[in-house]
């Protein structure tokens, strides 16, 4: 990829993942759009056996749609005594149109008689970036963790409430944004994506 466009489109309506993006590379000349933004963008069913194939999937599509370079992220819970559940099935896992709350209390209830030395978890991100001429670029992300015993927390969302990371010291739900984006799965994975920015586009100027 020999230069990155000033407009980059974000694959998601998810105001919480723009948010994100948005603070990690607010000194770059890069201007973000989300779903919100663009007219008629095409749903994506995500249908890939791992977070790499969903992810591509989707970046592929709506650039191609819109014709804006795309980044599109797939993310989700794998925990050890559930085999890596619920894995790429994490947003759906409790049913379609499940809330947060329901989400988080399915699993706890799923792991119930689940000791706490076997709690053990991680959170997974993939972030695609694909341009509409084709290219694409994949960056990684994991935080290790371990599932609480009841929700803690009211920040954040999907499984943060139930997420606890040792370093920290507390779940992601309890955790300023700032203090999230530096240790979660998601903030690694985009500052491996905001590095790669950088590398083609110039800071914007700064007060």
């Amino acid at each position: 990829m020999h230069e990155i466009p000033p407009t980059i489109l974000i694959a998601t309506k998810n105001r919480g993942k723009v948010a994100e993006i948005s603070d990690l590379v607010k000194d770059l000349s890069v201007t973000f759009l989300s779903l919100a933004d663009v007219a008629n963008a095409p749903d994506v069913i995500e249908d890939g056996a791992t977070f790499e194939e969903n992810a591509l999937k989707k970046a592929r599509v709506i650039a191609k749609a819109t014709g804006v370079a795309t980044i599109a992220d797939d993310s989700g819970l794998c925990v050890d005594a559930l085999d890596g559940r619920p894995g790429v099935f994490s947003a759906r896992y409790a049913g379609e149109h499940a809330t947060d709350a329901q989400k988080c209390a399915g699993l706890l209830e799923e792991m119930r008689d689940v000791p706490n030395e076997l709690r053990t978890a991680r959170f997974i991100c993939v972030i695609a970036l694909v341009t509409p001429d084709g290219e694409e670029r994949l960056f990684h992300g994991v935080c290790e963790g371990r599932i609480t015993f009841e929700p803690r927390g009211d920040g954040g969302f999907g499984y943060d409430p139930i997420f606890y990371n040792e370093q920290a010291g507390r779940t992601f739900a309890e955790m300023e944004r700032d203090e999230k984006n530096l240790i979660s799965h998601r903030g690694r994975a985009l500052r491996q994506f905001s590095a790669y920015l950088r590398g083609f586009c110039s800071p914007a100027s700064l007060p």
